[in-house]
């Protein structure tokens, strides 16, 4: 495996591309949107700029691992010749059909497609193209170049060639693949949302407010951030959607949506990504700051 394709460019795609750049792969990197690509190229700089202070890479590395990447508008020229696809795109099952149908007509005939979804079924992906045996799951966590776990979700379908060939390869990219079957929500997102809706019910009903809940969890049971902070930091259109994957996916009441988490995606308030969830993110320190509306 030589060359990597990476779709979408947001928080997830421009890591995943940083990683396997940064292992030595030619990477493409692909988003309809050219500022997207642009801005994605200078997060991967700002962090491998990082990882130059901590003496962990220098700056030949740093130019070497630039250079492998290449960006695209067209996801048809953007995949030719590449030995593994990825599509790290909006967790929405439609997008992602979609995509996977553009890929299934315009990538070689051995390539393997992967996807980065956190929660949709890998089987419904996979029956959408030509050939569901070389489709798989690759979860990885966010930020990418720092978190070492990689769900591998097998298909129903994906063959153990397929599966192998991935777990050998997160470990070429100093992961640790974890492989999961296919299941709503897989291991990581069937535990973690659960508890950040909880979270959410706990607060929505009056029992503590946002900063309580989340020292409770992040000093009585070792967080290392609380679950309404990472609720802002995954995005909380992110959570609702995965949610509702489980409560459809699941059909037991335990899953379904905080009505909070829908408001506030109603409103518009998503967390980090549009400045204001359960903390302020327009106030330029890294003093974390509740919302207005959740201020006692």
């Amino acid at each position: 495996m030589k060359k990597v394709a990476v779709i979408g460019a947001g928080t997830m795609g421009n890591g995943i591309a940083h990683v396997f750049a940064q292992a030595g792969f030619e990477t493409s990197l692909i988003d309809i949107n050219q500022s997207a690509l642009k801005k994605a190229l200078n997060t991967i700089q700002k962090n491998l700029d990082r990882l130059i202070k901590k003496e962990i890479i220098s700056e030949t590395d740093k130019s070497e691992t630039i250079n492998r990447i290449k960006t695209d508008t067209s996801i048809k020229k953007g995949i030719q010749d590449a030995d593994l696809i990825i599509e790290a795109a909006t967790e929405n099952e439609d997008i992602k059909l979609k995509i996977f149908e553009e890929l299934d007509r315009e990538s070689k005939p051995e390539a393997i497609l992967a996807s980065n979804t956190s929660s949709i079924s890998i089987t419904k992906i996979a029956a959408v193209t030509g050939k569901p045996d070389k489709v798989i799951g690759m979860h990885f966590m966010n930020p990418v170049p720092v978190m070492k776990l990689v769900e591998v979700i097998k298909g129903y379908k994906t063959s153990d060639k397929v599966l192998k060939t991935i777990m050998d390869l997160s470990k070429k990219l100093k992961k640790v693949p974890v492989e999961v079957n296919d299941f709503p929500g897989f291991v990581a997102n069937r535990i973690l949302m659960p508890m950040i809706n909880e979270a959410i019910i706990t607060l929505n009903r009056g029992v503590a407010g946002v900063e309580e809940i989340d020292t409770v969890m992040k000093l009585g049971m070792a967080h290392p951030m609380g679950p309404l902070q990472l609720a802002d930091f995954i995005g909380l259109d992110v959570c609702l959607a995965i949610m509702k994957v489980l409560y459809e996916g699941l059909g037991e009441a335990k899953y379904a949506p905080s009505p909070l988490l829908q408001t506030m995606v109603d409103a518009g308030n998503l967390g980090v990504k549009s400045g204001e969830g359960f903390y302020s993110w327009n106030h330029g320190t890294k003093e974390l700051i509740v919302a207005d509306r959740f201020k006692k």
